[in-house]
């Protein structure tokens, strides 16, 4: 077992949307192809790139890790099932690196691993989800994952008929469950974001037929602890499906103070990126087990090998996989969810293009989806994605 060649590329996904807290006039993401070659010389090449709201680290990815993922000793390469094991070649890119400071070089990281269970899966020839399930879950794979449509970011010109008509949108793709922004587009004071924000919570809420288990709201992080429970408290009667990052993700004593005053779910996670930060969060930050949700997202949190890290971290505190959901809404982390059984994945149906969605074939039903029975993580199935990928396997 060893690593040919890895080959990587900047793809712009820049859009006018905007959260609470950034814009994405100028976003970028990284793509990656890692092709791996098996005793009889076997080969396959897999693909990887970093999610959303992290930007393309083609730095750290020429200078430190690709260099050092090339050298991975052949030793280190193989599972006791005679398939790649990526772990082995995680050790090796994360040689010499000191622990903490995660940031941006957790997602260079997670972006190769990406491409590293790709590959693996298609050496098997099979899904990853099979894959992982095989090796982590005794077999055992879910029938399909929970998805809801992440969106209703603000846009220049976009009132609350916009957003409505967006989420009806999502509607009839097969989602009952959707999510937008809350906090205001950057620059709207917080006092007026309020205001606003419940204005458009009813109006999406009148179209969900008052039912507030549909609805997701997401802050960004934007909040300090008054705006956190100005927020709280007026969201509090709509009995809403989850509160989504309201405070800095590493502010943990506010977390804590927030949810002994806010009893419906908190969702968090997604700008945490370690097994570390994960153990944190929950000795920490007064998070409840029995509702509130955590979204790490393998992809930037230095890729499945780390994730599952993460997943073991969480059990040892008493937490069930069914409560993570992770950010991102792509196909590796939906494969994720399957094989490993959390609570479901995230899914952009509109936006950021192409890397977000699922495979052409997989309709969702009731925000329920089935995965491709298609080696690896699938991105083959899904034309506008593997367009741009599959100029970098030549």
């Amino acid at each position: 077992m060893r690593i040919v060649s890895v080959k990587d590329a900047v793809v712009p996904i820049s859009s006018a949307i905007a959260n609470a807290y950034i814009d994405f006039s100028k976003m970028t993401a990284s793509v990656v192809a890692v092709t791996v070659e098996a005793e009889g010389g076997k080969r396959a090449t897999g693909f990887g790139f970093n999610s959303n709201g992290r930007y393309a680290q083609p730095g750290l990815l020429r200078e430190r890790f690709i260099p050092r993922l090339l050298e991975a000793p052949i030793a280190a390469l193989p599972h006791a099932d005679g398939g790649l094991d990526p772990a082995g070649a995680w050790v090796a890119m994360m040689r010499n690196e000191k622990p903490g400071g995660h940031g941006d070089r957790s997602v260079a990281v997670g972006t190769l691993d990406m491409a590293l269970w790709d590959a693996a899966a298609k050496l098997a020839g099979v899904p990853l989800w099979r894959l992982l399930a095989d090796r982590f879950r005794g077999g055992q794979a879910d029938e399909a994952a929970w998805v809801y449509a992440a969106g209703g970011y603000y846009h220049p010109g976009k009132g609350t008929e916009g957003l409505v008509e967006e989420m009806e949108r999502y509607l009839g793709l097969g989602y009952s469950v959707v999510k937008m922004k809350i906090g205001g587009a950057p620059g709207t004071a917080l006092r007026d974001a309020l205001r606003e924000d419940v204005a458009r919570i009813e109006a999406v809420l009148k179209l969900l037929g008052g039912d507030g288990s549909r609805l997701c709201v997401d802050a960004n992080g934007r909040f300090g602890l008054h705006a956190a429970l100005s927020y709280a408290a007026a969201l509090a009667p709509y009995k809403l499906r989850w509160y989504e990052e309201p405070l800095d993700p590493l502010d943990y004593a506010t977390h804590a103070t927030l949810a002994e005053h806010y009893g419906g779910p908190i969702a968090t996670g997604e700008n945490l990126f370690s097994s570390a930060d994960a153990r944190n969060l929950v000795r920490h930050a007064g998070l409840r087990p029995d509702r509130d949700v955590l979204q790490f997202d393998p992809a930037l949190s230095y890729g499945l090998v780390e994730y599952i890290r993460v997943l073991n971290v969480l059990q040892t505190h008493g937490w069930s996989p069914r409560r993570c959901v992770p950010h991102g809404g792509h196909q590796f982390a939906l494969n994720i969810a399957v094989g490993l059984g959390l609570g479901g994945n995230e899914s952009y149906p509109e936006v950021f293009a192409p890397f977000g969605g699922f495979a052409d074939d997989t309709p969702v039903r009731d925000s329920r989806v089935r995965l491709p029975d298609i080696p690896g993580i699938g991105f083959e199935a899904k034309s506008d994605l593997y367009a741009v990928l599959k100029g970098l396997a030549g």
